[in-house]
Order: structure tokens, then sequence, then C-alpha cells
């Protein structure tokens, strides 16, 4: 059997069909036209000129068709990510693509020690938490430009103070020109919803018919930013510009170059010691969300299109892609959810469909960027609300409610810290639900049942920090047990133990012998067993099965005029 080429690209370029060269192409070209509007507004959400958007959509594409393993896949600016860019990089562009540079750096290190199960402590709520409270965060920082509004402070409730205070500056030609940006997208998105499939035995009119409306759709970002151009270009022939535009991109590709590990200011330089501290716990956030992103939407993809991921090649592919991405002045990028459907949707059969992706973001540089400064700001951010909206899922709080009312915890903490701050919400959140999971740990379930011995059952695995509640629960019941009686600890859930778990043990056997009684173990798993004979506990017995111990260990099972186990109860 032939072994499996290292680089994701040769598992399938050998075998590449020309077949599949028209579906990777038309997929290429309509996450392309999704690409170019998505980028400029997503770098105004980053609080970055225009163009870094633009600088930061293409590496990620040609890195990802080498080292993805995920055909869907498209890595880019994201919503989420422009949140946090703008949270750590303080609108400042070297800031931005030092972050990146360094982001990739922790991604790579991350994917060659092999250290993706970390993301797997980042529980489903917290998730949850943060991109719904992301998506209401992202849409009103949006307002101020649907309504033509400028000096709204950044931080979230003092944005929600400002533009209500100021709601009677509104400019009108920006409300009405946004909301219609928005109505539109929001028909188009509906419209590709409930579009039926034409069926190839369709007439050819019927389905050239059904090709243009799907891709005016799918390209309904595209569309709606260049309708709302013409509507100001139009207005600037004819001598008057009631809107806000985007003003002058900077024509032609990136240089490339190393980032700056410094930063000129007016009182002097800022070193690289101080910009890493001034980002401080972004270091830690942007790689992981980041991270998290990217794997999720590769893991969805996958299982609903029947294919396997990488996860550690695929931390290797997001961090080479912001490495090679700060040398092209890219701040961070991560898998795009939407992006991504657009890909799927599209038929795309292999990764190669990035470079046609890619290819279209440097035509845009090079020849269109003068062309983006007729865009006005509020068709920029009809584009961001209209992205984000679906992040937010108000029906997580009633399946909590539903399934585990205890999980609303953490899904709250993060939701309502994110209002303040994003790095405040998502600590605090992995920390919740930290002390949750190390609670059950601590805590396990020990069923007790009362008979002619008393058997005691731990749920699950013995950890040092259980070890106390266990022989609480074995000596509170065991001495107020009348008569007395022999005790078994039934271990058949105990998979592992540790030291301090083995001088617990040792200890409740010593207890249990000053009043007399006696603790049989049964049911032990071969390597808690050769834990405890290593540690030759004294008085130790064992016993391979529960009706073996309750035959030595005291009494025949109803002999004492009683049925074994005629009570039940259950400690935690």
């Amino acid at each position: 059997r032939c072994p499996r080429p290292a680089l994701p690209i040769l598992r399938w370029l050998p075998r590449y069909s020309w077949a599949w060269l028209p579906l990777d192409l038309l997929a290429g070209l309509a996450v392309g036209l999704t690409t170019v509007p998505q980028a400029l507004a997503y770098a105004e959400l980053a609080g970055l000129p225009p163009q870094y958007g633009l600088y930061s959509s293409f590496v990620g594409c040609f890195v990802y068709c080498f080292l993805g393993t995920a055909k869907d896949v498209t890595l880019g600016p994201t919503a989420i990510m422009s949140l946090l860019v703008s949270s750590y990089a303080f609108h400042e562009p070297v800031y931005a693509v030092l972050l990146a540079f360094l982001s990739g750096c922790i991604q790579l290190a991350m994917g060659l020690l092999h250290l993706g199960f970390l993301l797997d402590f980042i529980s489903c709520p917290v998730i949850k938490g943060f991109t719904s409270a992301a998506s209401i965060t992202i849409s009103f920082n949006q307002i101020k430009n649907i309504l033509g509004l400028q000096g709204i402070p950044r931080q979230f409730f003092l944005q929600v103070y400002e533009t209500l205070r100021r709601i009677r500056e509104t400019r009108a030609a920006d409300a009405v020109l946004g909301l219609s940006c928005l109505a539109a997208l929001t028909g188009l998105r509906a419209m590709k919803s409930r579009l039926p499939r034409a069926a190839s035995a369709e007439p050819l009119a019927v389905r050239i018919s059904y090709l243009i409306v799907w891709l005016s759709a799918t390209a309904r970002n595209a569309l709606v930013v260049l309708s709302a151009g013409l509507v100001a270009y139009s207005f600037q022939v004819m001598g008057s510009q009631p809107f806000r535009l985007t003003g002058s991109i900077p024509q032609g590709l990136p240089a490339f170059r190393p980032p700056r590990f410094s930063l000129a200011a007016p009182n002097g330089t800022v070193p690289f010691q101080s910009m890493v501290e001034d980002m401080g716990v972004g270091l830690a956030v942007v790689p992981l969300m980041g991270l998290l992103e990217t794997i999720a939407i590769a893991k969805a993809f996958a299982s609903q299109n029947g294919y396997r991921i990488d996860p550690n090649q695929e931390l290797l592919a997001l961090g080479v892609a912001n490495v090679l991405g700060s040398f092209v002045s890219s701040y961070p990028i991560t898998g795009s959810f939407g992006r991504t459907a657009v890909n799927a949707q599209s038929g795309v059969c292999t990764p190669a469909g990035g470079l046609v992706t890619g290819a279209l973001v440097l035509l845009s540089l090079a020849y269109l960027t003068s062309l983006f400064y007729y865009i006005p700001k509020a068709a920029l951010a009809a584009v961001i609300i209209s992205a984000v909206v679906p992040m937010f899922d108000a029906g997580i709080f009633r399946t909590l409610w539903r399934v585990k009312r205890l999980d609303l915890v953490p899904l709250c903490v993060t939701f309502l810290l994110c209002f303040w701050e994003v790095q405040y919400g998502i600590v605090a959140g992995v920390l919740v639900s930290g002390i949750l999971l190390l609670y059950s740990i601590a805590r396990p379930p020990i069923k007790v049942s009362e008979g002619a011995v008393l058997l005691v059952q731990p749920g699950s695995s013995l950890h040092f920090p259980a070890v106390e509640h266990l022989r609480d629960s074995v000596c509170s019941r065991a001495l107020a047990a009348s008569p007395s009686r022999s005790i078994i600890l039934d271990c058949c859930h105990i998979s592992s133990i540790d030291y301090t778990v083995v001088v617990g043990l040792a200890e409740l056997l010593q207890e249990l012998r000053k009043h007399g009684l006696s603790l049989a173990f049964c049911e032990l798993k071969d390597p808690v067993l050769q834990v405890l004979l290593s540690a030759d506990l004294e008085g130790f017995q064992h016993f391979p099965s529960r009706e073996e111990a309750e035959r030595c260990g005291g009494a025949e099972p109803g002999s004492s005029g009683a049925e074994p186990f005629t009570s039940t109860t259950e400690s935690t």
C-alpha cells in the first residue's frame, strides 16, 4: 500500500479530472464575487483602510489549495476576526499585520506539536455565546454607517448611547440607501434559499434562467455594492454627492516585505516588546478563535459531504497562511462560513477553486481599485449586517434550557461579558466551563445500594479531587448502617486512578478497619488492579465479580431476611 503524501495537494492533484474544472472555475468565481465586497467591508469593521481587506483575501486562497484538507473551505477575513482585530490592533495597520504574523507562528507551533486538542476545552455554549454577542455587536457597529454618523466610539455601550443621542443627525440619503441595500440582500438571500434546482430534462432556456438567477443571488454582495456604486457615481456626475464614500484606495499589489517589528510614533519609537504588551491577551484569543472557526467549518462541511479532514494539517495551513499573509500586509484571517457555504453550493470539487478566487482578488487590486472610490459606506455596512445576522442563534437558549440548564451559565456569562470586551467574555466563559467540568470530576455520582452488603458504585473514573467525596460517602453510610455490614466498592466504571486516590483508599481501609468493617473491591479493570496491587494496600481484597464479592464478603444474599439492594440512593 502506497504511503499517503505529506502534502495535501498531492492527494488530489494526480487524479484531477477535466470534468471537475468547470465546477471549480464557477465556484471560484462565485466566491470571488462575494469576497471582494466583503473584504472592503470587513476592513472597515477592523478599523483599517479598505485595501487591507483585499490584501488579506488572496494569500489564504493560494495557501489552502496546497495545504488544506477540505475541498470547500475558504480562508480570508471574517466578521468575527475583524472585530477581534479592531480590539487588539487599535486601528493601526502595523499592529494588525504584526498580529497576523504572531498569530500564524502560534498556530504553526500548535499544528507541529499536535496541540489542536486544546480547542476541545472551548465548549459549544461558549462559542454560541460569543458568536451571538458578536452578531449584535458587529451589527450595531455598522448602524453608524447606515445612518451616516461619524465620531461614534467603539465601546458597545457608549456606541449605543451616542447613536441614540445623535439619531437626529442621520443623513437621509445614507439611511435610505443603506436600508434599501439591506432589504435587497435579504430578499436575494431568501430567493436563493427557496430556488428549486433545475432538472437536466428542463428546456435550455429554463436552465439558463435558473443559472442567471442563482448567480445573481449567490453574488448578491457584489451585485448590491455595484448598484450602490453606480447610484453614487450618478450623483457625482450631476455635481452632488449625498453619500459618504469609501474614498481612494491605492492601486496595485502590496509590496512583499516582512512585517514591521516597531512603530514610529510622534514621541519616539514603539519597540517590539511594547507592541506585544499592548496586544496582550489578543495573542492568545486571536489565534485560538481563528483555529476554532477554521476547524469547526471544515468539520461541518466534511461531515456533510462525506469526507474526512486532518485537524493538525488545518492548523498548519492556517498558520502558514497568516505568516505569509503578513508579508503582504494582511491582518489575521480564518475560515469563512459564508464563503465556504457559497463554495460548497457552487459544486466545488477540489481546493483548486481557491486559485480562481485569489486571482480575482489580485485582478481587483491591480485594475479595479479606482472604481471602489464610489462605493458608499452604507452599502458596505449593509453587506456586513447581512453576513452576521444569521450568526445570532436565539434557539440555543431554549435548547439548553430543555437539554441541560447548567450549560446556560457559561453561555450567558460569555454572551453578556462580550458586550463589555470580547476577550473578557471568552476568557470568563472558558473559566466557567472549566469550573463546571472540574466540579463534575471532583463530585462524581456515587450510587449506594443497601442489602446484605453495602454496595458503593462510583459513576465515573476516580481522580484526586474526588477521593475525599468518596471517603465521606462510604464512611457516612457504612457507620450509620444498622446492623453493620460489609462494604463492596464496585469499580466497573473506573478506568483509571492516580496516586492520591490510592492514598485515599488506603486511609479508607484503615478507618473502616478501626470500626470493625471490611471493604472489598470488585470488577476492577486491569490497569486499576495493577496500580492497587503495586501499592500493596493492607487489607486489600479483590473479587472478579459482584456476586462473588457478596458471597465472600458476608451472608448469602437474602439470608438476613431482606432482599439484597432493597434501597438505593445516589449522591453527587
